[in-house]
């Protein structure tokens, strides 16, 4: 019989798809999911692209798709099955991510309906492998920039794709150098109508998404299309990364992606948004899943590194205490303790986040979802934000648990060298942290409007002065529970309940705050002269303003899963998880909580003493913790968790 409170924690992790993470748990088999030690190159290639139709075959290929085109379950009950996935081969779930969220996502999101008859079918059922190819060798984040062209030629009714220089190669694209027949490629779109003047008589219109064959049935490239392979990577040797180059490459009118943009019957360019920056930032809202899926994924590869290593520290003994029979376990030494368990409290709190932005991205963008510019705007930059704090967590978690193991750690069958070496790249795809971070803290600064994502300072710090007075960030601090958590909250000059949720969240949102307002403050100073400067000059504090504002949403998203717990022992538990979570953010902040005078240094050796006290509380419950993340055991090979 399982473990009652095992159970609850459990359902509430899982959230409202609870449904689909039991059938998954249930049905993706080990024996696709995984890939043995020491293949070549190609050999896991091969066992990837044979593990993605696997996938295809049992159906869930279908997750997320339009329902009226054969899709299954909602649009976010595919970042919910990504994190599913990424519990066993990493190499596979970005495979699985290329083909039916980039690729076939782009399809659904930026085509319209004769697309979505076309090639929706073909794409969920894996018959029709693709790629998506934005970043280019000399642009990745900066993707408005991006220098390859799709010049419209009225007199045959085609585009016409071009590599113009080296810069524009598109490359590290998933899916490029074995297995895709066609490609999503961005591109500058250029018509003849309208002529501005420039370019031999064509006009920009901004970066499209063009559909363009790559290979033929035989997998050898098309006319005019050049292959490359990139090769050996850091990580993820089952993705068949490489590069394309086009020249004069035609394709038909209609394999342009027109929900936002398209050439009408005359030749012209045609749109129902007129500015080409809201235009264009409107297409790559549509697109914020991916980064939703990222933050998942690596959140639950962290999941398992901590279920590896915590099993493991539960059963290995190193040294005795004096007159012991045997060698202690080490998950009883503090200092093991507090390597893993902040780690795994702060897991937990990641994955309550998680639930969060995919619910709300499922309000913004399922099926019949009215437009809301202002709430996908403010996801964007929530999404942005969590998916940096957590794929930095995956890194940092993996890497502690790596040598939490010691030797044993190191060894390939452990499963945790290969994770590290995978997930690393997840903190530069789908956006570059550091950029993301940049992204989140603008959202935060400016009303959302068409510039939100051009990191220009002449864009944003006009309207600072006026929005600060009026709180512009949404605050969801203000819900009941919550409120009544801060209003209980104890002085900055108290030097009691250090152990205290009211107190954590208190400081997370006095941090959060006061960071955004003298951000705001030194913005002010801006002029069109100084603009650039000034914003440069304070990008350590605009960092810092987003990780305050994520870590500040991450606790709240966790504290109203808390509130709707049934009482007992299941939600105590988890209240003491979430309380070492806060506690250890602040602790690892403690310079700029006593600078800023919100604790004392009294009260900051207190919060030293209350992490040791929870990590010593927790201790007893540390498996219950690691079963109630819900990984799979045959997906967990490694012989020191067995």
């Amino acid at each position: 019989m399982s473990d009652p409170i095992v159970t609850e924690l459990r359902d509430t992790l899982d959230g409202r798809w609870a449904d689909l993470r039991r059938q998954a748990r249930e049905e993706l088999s080990a024996e696709w999911m995984l890939a043995p030690n020491g293949l070549s190159i190609a050999e896991h290639r091969e066992l990837t692209t044979k593990s993605l139709q696997r996938i295809a075959d049992e159906g869930y290929g279908r997750v997320g798709f339009p329902t009226a085109f054969g899709g299954e379950f909602d649009y976010a009950a595919s970042c919910v099955l990504f994190e599913m996935q990424a519990l066993g081969d990493l190499s596979l779930l970005v495979k699985v991510g290329v083909q039916f969220g980039l690729f076939g996502g782009a399809v659904a999101r930026l085509g319209t309906e004769r697309h979505h008859k076309a090639y929706l079918e073909d794409i969920m059922t894996a018959k029709l492998l693709g790629s998506f190819a934005m970043t280019e060798v000399g642009h990745g984040s900066n993707v408005q920039a991006l220098e390859t062209t799709a010049t419209y030629d009225d007199s045959t009714h085609e585009l016409i794709i071009d590599t113009p220089t080296e810069s524009a190669v598109k490359t590290y694209i998933g899916n490029a150098a074995k297995d895709a027949r066609m490609a999503v490629v961005f591109a500058q779109l250029r018509t003849e109508d309208g002529t501005d003047g420039t370019d031999g008589g064509h006009r920009g219109h901004g970066v499209h998404a063009v559909l363009v064959p790559v290979r033929d049935e035989a997998g050898n490239p098309l006319p005019g299309v050049t292959i490359g392979d990139n090769g050996v990577k850091g990580g993820l040797p089952g993705v068949d990364n490489g590069t394309f180059a086009f020249e004069q490459v035609r394709v038909p009118k209609d394999n342009l992606l027109d929900a936002f943009g398209g050439i009408g019957e005359d030749g012209s360019y045609v749109s129902s948004i007129d500015n080409p920056d809201r235009r264009f930032f409107t297409m790559l809202g549509t697109l914020v899943r991916g980064r939703v899926c990222v933050g998942g994924g690596s959140g639950a590869a962290a999941k398992k590194a901590l279920a590896i290593a915590i099993r493991y520290g539960s059963s290995r003994r190193q040294f005795s205490a004096p007159g012991a029979e045997q060698e202690n376990v080490i998950l009883d030494y503090l200092a093991h303790q507090r390597n893993l368990l902040p780690r795994l409290a702060k897991a937990y709190a990641l994955s309550f986040a998680q639930n969060a932005v995919t619910e709300r991205l499922q309000e913004l963008q399922g099926e019949g979802a009215e437009p809301d510019q202002e709430g996908q705007r403010e996801l964007e930059s929530r999404v942005a934000g969590l998916k940096a704090v957590t794929t930095w967590h995956a890194l940092d978690t993996i890497q502690a648990c790596r040598e939490a193991c010691g030797g044993a750690g190191y060894m390939a069958e452990n499963q945790l060298v290969q994770m590290h070496a995978d997930v690393d790249v997840f903190a530069t795809f789908e956006g570059d942290n550091t950029v993301l971070l940049q992204l989140a803290a603008k959202g935060l600064l400016t009303d959302y409007k068409e510039m939100w994502g051009d990191l220009d300072a002449m864009g944003m710090v006009g309207k600072i002065a006026g929005q600060l007075g009026d709180r512009l960030v949404e605050r969801t601090a203000g819900r009941a529970g919550l409120q009544r958590l801060i209003d209980t909250a104890t002085g900055r000059d108290d030097d009691s309940a250090t152990d205290s949720l009211s107190w954590a969240l208190s400081m997370f949102e006095q941090r959060a705050e006061h960071v955004l307002e003298t951000l705001g403050n030194r913005l002010r100073k801006a002029t069109k002269d100084n603009a650039f400067e000034l914003f440069n000059a304070a990008q350590d504090h605009v960092l810092f303003a987003a990780r305050a504002h994520i870590d500040r949403c991450v606790l709240e998203a966790a504290l109203e899963a808390h509130e709707g717990m049934t009482a007992g022992a299941a939600k105590d538990l988890l209240g003491r998880v979430l309380t070492l979570y806060a506690l250890s953010s602040i602790e690892q902040d403690k310079a700029w909580f006593i600078e800023h005078g919100r604790i004392n240094t009294t009260r900051s050796r207190a919060v030293t003493a209350s992490v040791n006290d929870l990590c010593r509380e927790l201790r007893p419950h540390a498996l219950t913790l690691v079963d109630a993340l819900g990984i799979p055991d045959e997906l967990i090979t490694a012989p020191i968790a067995q």
